[in-house]
């Protein structure tokens, strides 16, 4: 496995290729109140590294004390952020440099202490993680962006084919036991542990995400002007909102396409939707008299191998993720055709339940049996309840470090700016 350390320094590679493109008023602008001033996340990254990767570790050390207040997530929201004093494009990568250096300089000076923050270099985990997960969240705003679009990279990793054998179709999921979540401790969150045991009883999933070839019929067939398919949230939302279509959809003479970034294209039908909130997968899956999953479903039948009686990290079993076995890692920008990752499909046959899209399911953000928070209640604590509902699986924005069979996302329900589609379930 590549050392933790190479490792954040090649994610921090990728954080500044994103903002690279960016004027000094695009870093710094609110391009929507939805998401965060590109220039506070990049500020964020530093002050949560300088917090776990310094001043929580033995011999404690503080550089910037003075920043906490701005990136502070739970004293700023989102729509609040534009409105704080942000750094310069220049005192920010000084800034970044500046903790990187002392966070690398610490963990030498504090190799075989036995912190529990530092057991399995647990904190350089959660750090490369954090990180991560700004980008996707970069991503998104950058699909918001208005004005002049973000470009995309002249050359990026080319996606394989995909095919259209099987749109549509149901894998059959015999019930069973397994063990959820995981005791791993370092390179995962504290709502993925503790591993407890549920049975499941068998149930059909979609071999596939939907499509947006699939979802397309729905459109046109006034889905959305049905009001016996949305619950009232949804259909109050869609109603103010003023949504025909997922976002992103463009609609001309010429017929449906699609926009991601600066690239606008054909409707692919083979792709998997995208950029549709839990209202719409829901009332999508009642169109068709079937419904979203659970989370318990879309693990078991992403993570049980019925010959070995025993749950895999990953669909595909425990090897460390490649190109050639889901698509991740931003590089693809962009979703590929159903089909495309064969090599990547659960022992069920369920395909491409890691990249792609986040997948919304049926359930709420409940902590598991015997939780604890660790190492600290913000990250997942303070959201358990039934205001959000759990996404699974990643999305082509995903990088592999933020993504497994046991991860679990969550979100408002009418949330539309992230890379999220669904699958669809059915009971036997």
């Amino acid at each position: 496995m590549q050392d933790i350390i190479a490792r954040m320094n090649e994610v921090r590679g990728r954080t500044l290729e994103l903002i690279t493109p960016l004027s000094d008023h695009d870093l710094h602008r609110q391009h929507d109140r939805l998401m965060s001033p590109i220039a506070w996340d990049l500020g964020h990254i530093g002050n949560f590294e300088e917090l776990w990767g310094m001043r929580q570790l033995p011999g404690s050390e503080e550089v910037y004390p003075q920043l906490d207040e701005i990136y502070d997530a739970v004293r700023n929201p989102r729509s609040t952020r534009a409105d704080l004093d942000l750094p310069s494009r220049e005192d920010l990568l000084r800034y970044l440099t500046t903790i990187r250096s002392s966070v690398i300089r610490k963990r030498t000076e504090l190799q075989g202490n036995d912190d529990p923050l530092l057991r399995e270099d647990y904190v350089y985990h959660m750090l490369l993680q954090h990180e991560v997960q700004h980008q996707e969240t970069i991503l998104q705003t950058l699909q918001l962006k208005q004005g002049d679009l973000y470009p995309l990279p002249a050359e990026g990793r080319t996606l394989p084919d995909g095919s259209s054998d099987g749109v549509g179709t149901f894998v059959t999921i015999p019930g069973g036991e397994m063990e959820f979540g995981t005791d791993q401790r370092s390179g995962v969150y504290d709502n993925e542990r503790p591993a407890h045991r549920r049975s499941v009883s068998s149930f059909r999933m979609g071999r596939f995400p939907v499509t947006n070839g699939e979802y397309l019929r729905f459109v046109e067939d006034g889905g959305y002007r049905r009001k016996e398919l949305f619950d009232e949230e949804g259909w109050r939302f869609l109603r103010d909102e003023k949504i025909e279509a997922p976002k992103y959809w463009i609609r001309d003479s010429d017929g449906w396409s699609e926009r991601v970034m600066e690239r606008v294209e054909p409707l692919n039908p083979l792709k998997p939707v995208c950029h549709v909130c839990w209202h719409e997968a829901t009332a999508y899956a009642r169109y068709l008299g079937a419904r979203l999953p659970s989370e318990i479903e879309w693990e078991y039948a992403a993570r049980f191998d019925p010959e070995t009686g025993l749950p895999r990290r990953n669909p595909w079993g425990e090897d460390e993720w490649h190109e050639g076995l889901a698509n991740l890692g931003i590089d693809g920008w962009g979703r590929a055709e159903i089909g495309a990752f064969p090599a990547g499909a659960s022992p069920f046959g369920v395909e491409q339940m890691i990249g792609e899209v986040w997948e919304w399911t049926s359930s709420h953000f409940e902590a598991w049996p015997g939780f604890e928070a660790y190492p600290y209640d913000e990250y997942s604590r303070v959201f358990f309840g039934d205001k959000f509902r759990v996404l699974r699986g990643g999305s082509w924005a995903t990088d592999a470090a933020a993504i497994r069979g046991t991860f679990r996302n969550w979100d408002f329900p009418i949330r539309r700016q992230i890379f999220a589609g669904f699958r669809l379930a059915d009971d036997l």
